[in-house]
Parts: structure tokens; C-alpha cells; sequence
């Protein structure tokens, strides 16, 4: 990972609470896990490589600190398989839209 520098959009990572202090009653799997958090901001240090604990400044404001896991992260987002029936919404509503405007 490249290092970052003062401003640089990163991403860090927090354990909020550690296994062992986990509310009663979760189950196994999700007690044996710890609550942690992840984190875009701004860098506020000077310099960072990955592993470093910093400080970040997110898009709200607030200031948080954490373990330094990625420089100008990516944003992972998938909305799943195409569904045949929304394929053809935007043409069907342009063609209704036209018909309409035809009308008048």
C-alpha cells in the first residue's frame, strides 16, 4: 500500500468491543467475533503507512481514530443480478412519455 499524506481520502479500521466484552445472549459465532467499525475520512497526520494508528476527519466532521487500512479506497457496492423485469423500465417510460406528449 503507497503511503499516505495529510489530506488523502483513507480508510481505518476500530475494534469498538473485543470478544470477551460482547453483550450476553449473542449468539457463538457472533460473540466470538469482535465489534469493530470502519471509517472514511481525511488523514489528519502528516504521513501514514498501513498499519499506523491515526486520525481521521470525516465528511461530517467528526475526528476518529484507528488502524490505517486503505489509501483512496474504493467503493465496493453490489446491487446483485439485473432483474428482467426492470431492464426495459427506462425505454417503456420514455415511449409512455412520448405518447403522452404527442397527445397534447
Amino acid at each position: 500500500m503507497e503511503q499516505a499524506k495529510k489530506g488523502d481520502w483513507v480508510q481505518i479500521y476500530k475494534v469498538l468491543l473485543p470478544p470477551g466484552e460482547r453483550a450476553p445472549g449473542l449468539p457463538p459465532e457472533t460473540a466470538a467475533a469482535p465489534l469493530a467499525m470502519k471509517v472514511k475520512g481525511h488523514l489528519i497526520e502528516e504521513t501514514a503507512t498501513a498499519g499506523d494508528v491515526v486520525s481521521v476527519q470525516t465528511i461530517t466532521g467528526r475526528i476518529v481514530t484507528g488502524e490505517l487500512i486503505a489509501v483512496n479506497p474504493a467503493y465496493r457496492i453490489d446491487y446483485g443480478c439485473p432483474q428482467p423485469e426492470l431492464l426495459n423500465v427506462g425505454a417503456e417510460a420514455r415511449r409512455l412519455l412520448n405518447e403522452e406528449a404527442e397527445v397534447k
